[in-house]
């Protein structure tokens, strides 16, 4: 009878110890996880907030006789709408572009 409470003891304590572990690894693993999103958020979600904030702050700063580059296209600007805006190409030659497709202004 001993040796039987004994090895219960022994058994009781080994899976106290290896629910304890199991519990380590999942804290673990949740603070690995945790840290691995604060990186991803400050290496690449906060700048590309921060560009995204200064390209939409750009478009609506476009006024008529800006010069841009809209889709590869120089133009000056003759008209300017809610998402679109007229650029004059060459003398005479107008053409209508989406305000998304601005990638840069000179003013």
């Amino acid at each position: 009878m001993e040796g039987t409470a004994v090895e219960t003891a022994v058994d009781t304590a080994t899976q106290g110890a290896q629910q304890a572990a199991q519990q380590g690894t999942w804290g673990g693993l949740f603070v690995y996880c945790l840290v691995i999103f604060v990186i991803i958020y400050f290496f690449m979600v906060r700048p590309n907030k921060r560009r995204m904030a200064e390209y939409q702050k750009m478009l609506d700063s476009i006024k008529v006789g800006d010069r841009i580059l809209a889709a590869g296209i120089y133009g000056t600007v003759k008209t300017v709408n809610e998402k679109t805006l007229e650029m004059e190409i060459a003398k005479g030659v107008v053409i209508e572009v989406s305000k998304n497709a601005v990638a840069n202004v000179e003013k």
